[in-house]
């Protein structure tokens, strides 16, 4: 079995490194596991706007997979996390701009998706995190 490889995004990754003792992603062999991101810049600011927001979490799951040497082609597998719009749907807004970016990053492969709704998240005004799982090589 192959050895762990532990990854800090360059800029936030290094800094939730030193301040909260944890990396961003991990990669064993082929396979690459990322810690929730968040629509955050590297100085912890979010967008208002929900859709630039969940733009920015794919961006910021792009770079994390980027410096464990994977790709969004690479995810086989997403959770993402969302403050509600209302208190019995995650809300259309939501669903609208990640299957618009599942298909962008993704093209016509689709990976398996659990989508949560959470009462609050890691930071104040966050609104979205996502996870992947990803298979480098796969194809």
């Amino acid at each position: 079995m192959s050895r762990p490889e532990f990854f800090a995004t360059p800029g936030y990754g290094e800094t939730q490194l030193a301040k909260m003792h944890y990396n961003q992603a991990v990669r064993i062999g082929d396979r690459v596991e990322t810690s929730g991101q968040g629509g955050w810049d590297d100085d912890w600011n979010f967008p208002e706007s929900l859709e630039d927001e969940i733009v920015q979490a794919f961006e910021n799951v792009e770079r994390t997979l980027a410096t464990a040497g994977a790709t969004w082609r690479d995810v086989i597998a997403v959770n993402s996390y969302h403050v509600p719009d209302a208190t019995d749907f995650i809300g259309e807004s939501h669903n609208r701009v990640m299957v618009e970016q599942f298909r962008e990053r993704m093209g016509d492969r689709a990976p398996i998706w659990t989508e949560t709704g959470v009462p609050a998240l890691g930071a104040p005004k966050m609104r979205v995190e996502i996870r992947v799982t990803a298979v480098i090589g796969r194809d």
